[in-house]
């Protein structure tokens, strides 16, 4: 598994950020609280988009950079979570399953940002 990574879409934490994006989508797809709703999905879109956006970048520092917006963005969207939970948008056990796969994207996305400083 050890497979050269030559676009964005071969980032398996890019792959996970979208998987979270749409079960955003999925779980508040009858949320009657659109302020609420419009700013979560922006920020879960917002992870894997700037992911995206780093790696077409051209220098590894641009692509440090927006690796540490999409950080930003995946902790936002973890708060977010939390209030849905709070809320009851979503239920606890759903809300727990996507907060346990924010906190690997953020940890995912450390790993990256530490790699791309030392090795490039």
């Amino acid at each position: 598994m050890n497979s050269k990574i030559e676009k964005f879409e071969d980032l398996i934490v890019w792959q996970e950020a979208m998987n979270v994006a749409e079960e955003v989508y999925i779980l508040l797809k009858d949320c009657k609280d659109f302020g609420f709703k419009d700013q979560i999905q922006r920020a879960s879109v917002s992870v894997p988009s700037n992911i995206a956006e780093g790696f077409d970048r051209q220098t590894n520092k641009e692509f440090i950079q927006f690796l540490f917006i999409a950080k930003g963005s995946c902790s936002e969207v973890r708060t977010q979570i939390y209030l849905s939970i709070r809320l009851k948008y979503i239920l606890k056990e759903q809300g727990e399953i996507l907060l346990e796969q924010t906190r690997k994207i953020s940890s995912m996305l450390y790993k990256l940002i530490k790699t791309r400083k030392d090795k490039f």
